[in-house]
Formats: structure tokens, C-alpha cells, sequence
């Protein structure tokens, strides 16, 4: 399990950098949910998982923001 103040996030720092934004809370009835976008599109949505550190799920969607810039496959587990 990794530690916030250890998180190395490229991607989503490149993503603000670039005018994009991360969102992370509440999304009912979802549950808790991490967006991040650009200002065009929803790069990725992802559901916490149960017992998911916000380390953990920070990670996860930096990995999911490399995917959507590098091959235009964008993630999404809300409306899925």
C-alpha cells in the first residue's frame, strides 16, 4: 500500500499543468469515485474499490491518464 506523500503522479500532474483537473468524492449511488479530465473529455472515471487506499486509487488513475493521452482509450467504471 503506498503513502500519499510517496506518490510519484507524472501524469496527472502534466494533466493540470495542461488546464485538466482530478476530482475525487462522493457519487451517489456509485460510491466513492476519482475523475480526472482534460478540457475536452473525461479521460478516466474509476470506482474506489473496497479497502483501496486514496494512495492506491491515485495510482491507479495516473496509470488510466497515461492510457487515455498515449492510446485514446479512456477508462470508465462508473457507467460501465
Amino acid at each position: 500500500m503506498a503513502h500519499i506523500t510517496e506518490l510519484d503522479l507524472p501524469n496527472i500532474d502534466a494533466l493540470l499543468a495542461d488546464d485538466g483537473d482530478i476530482n475525487i468524492g462522493y457519487l451517489h449511488p456509485v460510491g466513492q469515485v476519482a475523475v480526472a479530465s482534460d478540457p475536452h473529455n473525461a479521460l478516466a472515471m474509476l470506482r474506489r474499490r473496497p479497502d483501496e487506499s486514496l494512495a492506491d486509487v491515485l495510482l491507479r488513475l495516473d496509470a488510466a491518464v497515461a492510457t487515455a493521452i498515449e492510446h485514446g482509450e479512456f477508462t470508465d467504471e462508473i457507467n460501465a
